[in-house]
């Protein structure tokens, strides 16, 4: 059983940083596809980043401002988060998903709240 462990949101000022992190379990983690989504007030959930083995992604609107990163020896993938803007606040989620046979099996983080003050 895969089981997600968010952590490091909060509330910051805009123009602040945050990390997030999210410790996976339960997987083979270095196998797997990662990312990060958002779900801001009154808007479906929608990426914000991701990262194979292989290349890395963005959503437009946190290029050049957020970084994601894994670390395969923790099981861990981050999001850093810098210039941080009001409309970044939402609710954060890891998502991990296991390439298989069968097609791609997808697990979610709990959540943790991003709140950014203008």
């Amino acid at each position: 059983q895969v089981h997600l462990v968010e952590s490091g949101g909060g509330l910051v000022q805009a123009g602040g940083s945050l990390t997030l992190s999210c410790e996976a379990s339960g997987t083979i983690f270095s196998r797997d596809d990662l990312g990060w989504y958002r779900q801001r007030p009154e808007n479906e959930r929608e990426l914000v980043a991701q990262i194979s083995s292989h290349y890395t992604n963005y959503a437009d609107s946190v290029k050049g401002r957020f970084t994601i990163s894994r670390d395969n020896a923790k099981d861990t993938v981050y999001l850093q988060m810098t210039g941080l803007k009001p409309e970044d606040t939402g609710v954060y989620y890891c998502l991990v998903r296991e390439v298989t046979r069968g097609g791609p099996l997808d697990f979610w983080g709990q959540g943790t709240q991003v709140t950014v003050s203008s």
